[in-house]
């Protein structure tokens, strides 16, 4: 058995599914780099106004890594879902360089 993607809730529980046992805290942390051309056009979009799809994309890329590794971690455990997922972004810069974090973590939990 795998906890699929349906299974991986922001709320308290699952929807219409009791909770029989929570089995710990489940996370996973992404960094992505944010490259030149990146750097670039998202700085175009800031000029003329807009939205980077460059970024969201790459936004989007770790938060669907993020949110798999937790299914895997909560498979691991033997879990039927993941609740209270929390996705925190962060941005490391120095050195000319910009990077974003992104930490997802949920608890893994079994269903009556």
């Amino acid at each position: 058995m795998s906890v699929t993607l349906d299974k991986l809730v922001t709320t308290h529980s699952v929807p219409g599914r009791e909770t029989q046992e929570a089995l710990g805290i489940v996370s996973a942390e992404c960094v992505l780099g944010i490259n030149i051309f990146r750097d670039v056009l998202g700085g175009l979009r800031d000029i003329i106004g807009g939205r980077s799809g460059t970024h969201q994309k790459a936004l989007r890329e770790a938060r669907e890594t993020c949110l798999r590794e937790l299914a895997d971690q909560a498979t691991i455990l033997r879990a039927d879902a993941v609740v209270g997922i929390d996705l925190d972004y962060s941005e490391i810069s120095g050195g000319g360089k910009g990077m974003v974090l992104l930490v997802a973590t949920g608890t893994a939990v079994r269903l009556r």
